[in-house]
């Protein structure tokens, strides 16, 4: 009766269900000893998984973005593309950022995750393969598997490295604030990193027809570099593959040194010719009808999306609102462009609140961006003060990290939430190729954090 898109066992899994059992037992516990007078000893439960900044304290504020946009909430003005203006709005973002792409160049969508969805449907065939790093995040697998694909692994693998990449020098470190600078004199010394293996691409299956990218990766924190970007380019070349980047966390770089991979593309400084000004127009393409792309002629002979949006953007994946920005050579352009927009059109799933939001939240993101990154920063300077970096490397971005604690996934995961009230995700979860690893968000408020980080080091009794 059901389809054959979905898993046949549609029930958790015994030690997922074993870890609700758990967590319910000692919320019960702590809402118990809560209640206590007298020398009882507390250990509130602390949630280190935490991914939605709502949750974690760190909303933006909806109410004036609410009251200017309200007018636009019952408009019908449907667009493939989604409203020029909200597409304007993503442009600005991008340009504040040193990007140069024009309102042709973005494709509206209501999540990420739908950006996904309509970019298999546009390029892949059942049984299609997508190539995804492992380790990496299950919910591209599930994504994969519901348009009938499969999906093959690449591996990022852990290196070490020192005083190269993306480390600074000594005076550079000195003129940064406080915590970024401890940050990166400890990387100076050394440090344990995860890149990708370019070496295991070549293991793509035959029907391989999209790499997927994740910079900053979730939950590794490894951002591309420019010679690991150029190996990945080159791939997609030669093996006819589109090229996606999933870039969600992208604002959220922990070194002024780490890049957006589209300035590896188009250049990462801002260019005012993409403003409307018609002096220099001859350097951009005519797609037709004034409609003016930033393409550059010498650019990669493969397409590629940049996928990202509101819930990481602006902390509010409530609002429902992401998009795609995309490049391709001339030639294949306006085809492209024409596809996506067909598979769009069949849906028009971009509600007219959510872009009118999103239209007054993005020249907000810069300031929301600034302070989560600070929470952020402050919290992976708790980690690397408790673990070295052999066993937490180092992450060059995004809102989470990894930790090696030597013993197995899940009794390691269900110990710590036993005995330390601690809630991690156990690294088998995101495909690590051993044991002893576990994932931590870095969003949750830093005093708990940092209680957190001391039950997790501290001896069991």
């Amino acid at each position: 009766m059901l389809s054959s898109r979905l898993p046949k066992d549609l029930s958790p899994s015994s030690f997922f269900a074993e870890l609700e059992r758990t967590k319910a037992a000692v919320l019960a516990e702590c809402a118990v000893a809560d209640g206590r007078v007298g020398n009882a000893v507390r250990l509130p439960f602390i949630d280190m998984t935490v991914s939605s900044p709502v949750r974690a304290g760190l909303p933006i504020d909806l109410d004036a973005a609410v009251e200017e946009t309200r007018k636009d909430f019952g408009c019908w003005n449907p667009d493939a593309a989604g409203w020029k203006s909200a597409r304007e709005a993503v442009v600005e973002y991008y340009r504040e950022r040193g990007g140069n792409f024009t309102a042709g160049q973005i494709i509206l969508t209501a999540s990420t995750s739908e950006a996904y969805s309509v970019l298999f449907k546009t390029f892949c065939d059942p049984g299609d393969v997508i190539l995804t790093p492992m380790p990496g995040y299950p919910l591209l697998d599930t994504l994969a598997q519901l348009e009938h694909l499969e999906c093959a692994p690449y591996f990022l693998k852990l290196k070490r490295e020192k005083k190269k990449g993306v480390i600074l020098e000594p005076k550079a470190i000195e003129s940064m604030d406080p915590i970024a600078s401890t940050m990166l004199q400890g990387d100076n010394k050394g440090c344990f990193r995860f890149v990708l293996d370019s070496d295991s691409l070549l293991a793509a299956p035959e029907r391989a027809k999209i790499l997927l990218l994740v910079s900053p990766h979730n939950p590794t924190g490894h951002c591309v570099s420019r010679e690991e970007w150029n190996a990945a380019v080159r791939f997609c070349e030669e093996n006819n593959l589109i090229l996606v980047v999933d870039e969600v966390f992208g604002d959220y770089a922990f070194s002024p040194e780490v890049r957006r991979s589209w300035e590896y593309v188009f250049g990462g400084k801002r260019d005012p010719r993409l403003r409307g000004n018609d002096s220099g127009r001859e350097s951009l393409w005519d797609a037709g009808g004034g409609d003016f792309i930033n393409l550059p002629e010498d650019g990669p002979k493969c397409p590629i999306f940049w996928l990202n949006g509101l819930s990481k953007a602006v902390g509010s994946p409530q609002l429902k609102l992401g998009w795609m920005a995309f490049y391709a050579p001339r030639e294949q352009f306006e085809p492209v462009r024409a596809a996506l927009e067909f598979v769009e059109d069949a849906y028009l799933s971009v509600s007219a609140p959510a872009q009118a939001l999103g239209t007054a939240l993005l020249p907000k993101a810069t300031a929301y961006e600034s302070r989560v990154k600070e929470r952020l920063l402050q919290n992976w300077q708790t980690l690397c003060e408790a673990f070295p970096s052999k066993y937490c490397p180092t992450v060059l971005g995004g809102w989470y990290a990894v930790i090696r604690l030597g013993e197995d996934d899940e009794e390691l995961t269900l110990r710590l939430l036993r005995e330390k009230h601690v809630l991690v995700q156990p690294g088998f979860f995101f495909d690590f190729d051993e044991d002893g690893w576990v994932v931590v968000s870095l969003l949750q408020e830093p005093a708990l954090f940092k209680e957190a980080v001391a039950r997790m080091t501290r001896p069991s009794c």
